[in-house]
C-alpha cells in the first residue's frame, strides 16, 4: 500500500490538487518540522525508528496524544516509510466493529507472509471500550504495530489493557515561527507547494496566519491556500496583511471544532430544540456528526438543553438525555447517533420550561450582590452542651410532625424573607408543581393566621 495514495505524482502544483497540507507533508523525520524532544538527532524514538527496533520496548505500538494539526499521522507515516511496513489508515470517525474486524484480517493476512503491518488509528479515543478491545489479541500477537492518534487525555479515553500495551508520546504544538516557515517553504516549493503561482506574502501576513493556527499546521496551510486564492482572485502576486486577515476570516466560517462555526452549530441545535422545532434540529445534529464533532460532547449539550429548557415541565427528559449518552459511549459511533438523535426529537416535543434555570440565576445573582447572610440559629444543628446554650437548633420545628407537613417557619435568611426566586410554568408537570406551591402558602398562611 502506498505511503501518499492519491497524492499527485510531482509535476506542477494547483491550488486543485491535492490540498495543500496533504502536499506538503513532511517524508522524512529530516523535513519533520517540530516534535524535537521526540525525534530529533539522538532521541530515543528517532533511533528505534532509524534502526527498526519499535519492537525492543514491548509490542511496537503506541499512542501519539497531542492537539490537531501536529504532525501525529505524519509521523506515523514517516514511520512506516522509513521501517518498510504496510501502513493502513483507519478512521474511528467513520468507523465501527465491522470496520474493525475487516482491518484485523486484512492485517493478519498480511503476518502470515511475514509482512509488516502499521495500523494508524486517527481519534482513537472516539472507539468504546468494545471496540477498543477488539484490537488487543492483534496487538499482543504482533500481528499489528498499533499507532494510535488522540487529542484526547489517553489515561482516561483508552482502555487499561491496551494502553498498557502501547507507548505514549507527547506531541506539542508548532510555534509560530516554525509555523510561518513552513507556510513560506509552501510558497516557494514548485514542486509541491504554491511555487509554480510565482506568489509573495509579507512577513507580517505569515505571522498573522501562524498566530491564527494556534499551532495547528494544517489549519495554517488551509489559510494559506485561501489567502492564496483571494489573491489570484484580484490579479495580484502579493499576499498583504490584509489579504491573509480576510483569508483566516473565511477559514473560521468551515467547521472546526474549536472555532466560531462550532459554536455556531451547536448555537443552531440549541436553539431549534427551544424553540420544538425537530426537523432543524435533527438537521443540525447531523451536520456535527457529519463534521467529525465528538458525540460524548454532543450529549452533554443534549444533556445540558433537558435542564436548561425542557426542566421539571418534563423531568423525564433528563433520564432520557442521559440514556442516550450511555448508549452511545456503550455502542460507539455511528451506530449510537440514533440513540442522540431520538433524545433531540424527546426535547424538541417536550413541554419546555426555564423556570429553574431562571431561579437559579436569580439566586446566584442574589449571592454576588448582596450580603453574605449567617445561617439562621433555628436551622443550625446543636451537637455539643455550647451550641444548644448558644440557641443553636431554638425554634426549629420538624415538618413531619406539622399539619400538612408544612412549618410555619422561615428559612432564608431575615434580610431575604419574602423572596420569591422559583416561579413554576403552567407548563407539563410543572403545572402540577405550581399547583403544590400554591396549596404550601395557603397551609402556611392558615398556619399564620391562627397563631
Amino acid at each position: 500500500m502506498s505511503l501518499f495514495d492519491g497524492e499527485p505524482e510531482g509535476g506542477k502544483a494547483t491550488l486543485h490538487s491535492a490540498p495543500l497540507a496533504e502536499r506538503m507533508r513532511p517524508r522524512t523525520l529530516e523535513e519533520l518540522s517540530g516534535q524535537q524532544h521526540l525525534v530529533g538527532p539522538g532521541k530515543p524514538l528517532r533511533v528505534q525508528i532509524e534502526r527498526d527496533q519499535l519492537d525492543g520496548s514491548g509490542t511496537g505500538s503506541m499512542i501519539f496524544w497531542g492537539p490537531p494539526g501536529v504532525g501525529k499521522t505524519t509521523l506515523a507515516k514517516i514511520i512506516a516509510e522509513t521501517t518498510k511496513a504496510s501502513f493502513i489508515e483507519f478512521s474511528a470517525v467513520v468507523s465501527g466493529i465491522k470496520e474493525i474486524k475487516q482491518v484485523m484480517t486484512t492485517a493478519a493476512q498480511a503476518a502470515e507472509l511475514h509482512s509488516r503491518t502499521i495500523l494508524f488509528v486517527d481519534e482513537i479515543h472516539r472507539f468504546n471500550k468494545a471496540q477498543q478491545d477488539a484490537f488487543l489479541p492483534y496487538v499482543e500477537r504482533g500481528m499489528i504495530r498499533l499507532i494510535g492518534a488522540t487529542t484526547e487525555n489517553p489515561s482516561f479515553e483508552i482502555i487499561s489493557a491496551l494502553l498498557s500495551r502501547c507507548r505514549v508520546y507527547v506531541l506539542e504544538p508548532l510555534t509560530d515561527e516554525q509555523i510561518a516557515g513552513l507556510l513560506r517553504k509552501a510558497l516557494e516549493d514548485k514542486e509541491r507547494g504554491l511555487g509554480a503561482l510565482e506568489l509573495t506574502a509579507d512577513d507580517e501576513a505569515l505571522e498573522l496566519i501562524a498566530g491564527y493556527s494556534s499551532g495547528d499546521c494544517r489549519s495554517a496551510y488551509n489559510t494559506l491556500e485561501v489567502a492564496a486564492e483571494l489573491a489570484q482572485a484580484d490579479g495580484s502576486k502579493q499576499i498583504s496583511k490584509e489579504r491573509a486577515a480576510e483569508a483566516v476570516q473565511q477559514r473560521v466560517l468551515m467547521y472546526d471544532k474549536s472555532g466560531e462555526e462550532h459554536y455556531n452549530l451547536i448555537s443552531a441545535l440549541h436553539k431549534s430544540v427551544r424553540n420544538s422545532d425537530p426537523d432543524a434540529a435533527l438537521y443540525w445534529l447531523a451536520r456535527m456528526f457529519a463534521s467529525g464533532e465528538d458525540p460524548l460532547y454532543l450529549a452533554r449539550r443534549v444533556v445540558r438543553m433537558a435542564v436548561e429548557d425542557i426542566g421539571l415541565a418534563a423531568p423525564e427528559a433528563l433520564n432520557l438525555c442521559l440514556s442516550a449518552k450511555e448508549a452511545i459511549d456503550f455502542l460507539g459511533s455511528p451506530e449510537g447517533d440514533l440513540a442522540l438523535a431520538e433524545a433531540v426529537v424527546y426535547l424538541c416535543l417536550a413541554p419546555k420550561s426555564n423556570s429553574v434555570y431562571t431561579a437559579y440565576g436569580a439566586v446566584q445573582a442574589e449571592i454576588e450582590h448582596t450580603r453574605q447572610e449567617p445561617v439562621p440559629l433555628h436551622l443550625r444543628n446543636a451537637p455539643t452542651r455550647l451550641m444548644k446554650e448558644l440557641d443553636y437548633g431554638k425554634g426549629y420545628r420538624y415538618a413531619h410532625d406539622e399539619e400538612g407537613r408544612v412549618a410555619d417557619m422561615d428559612c432564608l435568611p431575615d434580610s431575604l424573607k419574602g423572596r420569591s426566586y422559583y416561579k413554576p410554568t403552567q407548563e407539563g408537570r410543572e403545572k402540577l408543581l405550581a399547583q403544590r406551591m400554591e396549596e404550601i402558602r395557603r397551609i402556611r398562611m392558615g398556619k399564620r393566621g391562627r397563631s
